[in-house]
């Protein structure tokens, strides 16, 4: 079981930012910027690759609640939207999440 799940399932706390019956978004415990959200499905995928056709309209309810964020925190000049997969990326937790970063300027990537 991920520390995800437990989130998900009430066994371990978390900054909740918005639930609904697909989706959790919880801030990041250890952010990389003013606002680090994740987005997390409740359904157990285990990262973008593992994505089953099923899976898709889950990922796009995912886009949406991003883009609800993005309106509700007036981040009109940006956000960075990412989704790390496998241990190469920096994927920690075996449980897709998209990482929402935004407040402040964020550098280039690479």
């Amino acid at each position: 079981m991920t520390v995800f799940k437990m989130i998900i399932d009430g066994k371990l706390p978390a900054k909740k930012v918005y639930e609904d019956e697909i989706v959790l978004a919880i801030e990041d415990i250890r952010p990389v910027a003013p606002i680090h959200i994740l987005i997390i499905p409740k359904k157990e995928i285990i990262d973008l690759q593992s994505v089953e056709k099923e899976d898709l309209p889950v990922i796009g309810h995912m886009i949406e609640v991003a883009q609800k964020l993005a309106r509700d925190l007036k981040l009109e000049n940006g956000y960075r939207l990412i989704a790390n997969i496998g241990p190469d990326s920096g994927q920690e937790i075996a449980h897709l999440h998209f990482h929402l970063i935004a407040g402040k300027r964020l550098g280039r990537l690479g």
